[in-house]
Parts: C-alpha cells; structure tokens; sequence
C-alpha cells in the first residue's frame, strides 16, 4: 500500500491516475493522510450525505499555530504557480488569492483567500461535486504577498531567490513547540449549494495540524496493516466514511 501526508495536488492527480493498476495490484493509494485533507474531506463528505444533489462545494481552513520549516518550504516551492479551484469537474488555474471571502469558522469573521488545498482534487473523487474552492484565513500581509507573486512569480521561483528564502526558513525553529501544539487548534467550515440554492454547513473543530496529522497517519498505517485498504486510489472518506475523523479525540463537528 501507499500512504503519505502530502497536500499537494499534483500527487492527488498522479495517484488517482493509477487508480486502476492499483485494482489490479490489489493495493491501496491514500495520499493525504494528515491535516490535509482527512478533517476537510471527512467534512465534504458530510455535507454532501446533507445534499446529495450539491453542486458547488466551499471550504474554508483556519490553522491556529504556526508552520514547520517543511510546510512553509512547501509554500515557499509553489509560490509562483498561482492558484486552483474546480470549475465543472475540470481543474482550473486562477490567479494567487484569487477570491477573498469573509467567513466565520467558529471563531468570529475572518477574511480568506483561495489555497490550492488538496481538496480541490479529493473532494472532487469523494463527493463528485464538480464545483470546488478551497479558503485559507490570512492575515493582510499574507494575502499582500500572495497579489505580488501574480507579477513577480519568475523572480520569486528563481534559484537564487528561491535559495535564500529557504536558507532564511532552515534558521526558525523546524516546527511548533510541543506547548504551542498542545495549546493550537484549527478550524474547518464547509458549504455545499445545488441548482436550486439550497445549502448545507457544517463546521470542525480539531486539535493543533501537526498533532492531528500524527493520530490521524498513524490511524490509516494501523488500519491498512491490519487489512483494512480497500484497493485503488481512496481518500479518507472514501476508505473510512465522513465520520472517520471523528473518532479522534478532541474532534467536534457541528451542523449549522
């Protein structure tokens, strides 16, 4: 079997196009086995059992903490593609921060910009909800910067730039702090809408990214060894059911 923790959606799509050889080979492709994207694809899967004709799938993502050097090294490699959303079924480039939307994920109004989170590929093969966007909450200067990189994406992606932003990231801490995660929480909000403008949301509350990756990792490793890996590409939902998630503690899912 094949599992991983990656949120990018290049390897989303690379995997799911080996759907059928892995039938053949009688093994399981779960990409995403951590932050990105069990809670969010656990919560689309949810919504979409609320609306089974839904048509239009929005997801917003606050993460109360801070990044790893690996995550932000991450950022810091894509920065210049810009971003994706899904558009009739169809992956679809848009530019960084290409929306900037208020919602509130149960913490009051924050502001979001579209991410291309890996949702806009798995939910997409969880739900079949051919319309999907992916918001981030970030601060003012974060959206700032993702405007610039539209204009100066070849600069931003060049070697020597490249080089020293990622020198600068080795030198910060290689992650949070096991006080910061303890004391960290992240937020998920979901909206699902069909043809005729009826919608469904729902909200997540779970532990610290980082810390949720590890239960939520080590979980799906357990359960696939212990020949629970239903074969071909599966997400989260797909393999364990929208509630997988919920049986981690510290775990709340509310109906709006």
């Amino acid at each position: 079997h094949y599992l991983d923790i990656t949120g990018e959606i290049e390897v989303f799509e690379a995997l799911h196009g080996m759907d059928a050889d892995a039938k053949t080979a009688g093994v399981m492709l779960m990409p995403g086995t951590g932050f990105d994207v069990v809670p969010s694809d656990c919560l689309a899967a949810h919504l979409k059992s609320k609306l089974p004709d839904a048509f239009d799938l929005v997801l917003a993502i606050q993460a109360i903490g801070r990044p790893s050097r690996g995550t932000a090294t991450t950022m810091i490699e894509n920065v210049h593609k810009g971003g994706l959303i899904r558009v009739n079924g169809k992956l679809s480039k848009v530019p960084s921060a290409w929306q900037t939307l208020d919602f509130d994920l149960g913490e009051g109004d924050v502001s979001c910009m579209t991410i291309p989170w890996g949702d806009v590929s798995t939910a997409y093969y969880s739900t079949g909800i051919p319309n999907i966007r992916v918001f981030m909450a970030a601060p003012p200067q974060l959206r700032t910067m993702a405007v610039i990189s539209r204009y100066f994406g070849p600069v931003l992606a060049s070697g020597p730039v490249q080089g020293l932003i990622k020198r600068n990231i080795q030198k910060g801490p290689a992650g949070p702090s096991d006080d910061e995660r303890k004391k960290g929480h992240s937020l998920v909000w979901g909206r699902v809408e069909n043809k005729k403008g009826k919608t469904a949301e729902a909200r997540l509350r779970t532990p610290e990214g980082y810390t949720l990756t590890a239960r939520t990792s080590l979980a799906i490793a357990q359960r696939a060894l212990n020949g629970d890996a239903p074969a071909g590409f599966q997400t989260p939902s797909m393999a364990y059911g929208a509630d997988f998630v919920l049986q981690f503690e510290d775990i709340e899912r509310t109906d709006l």
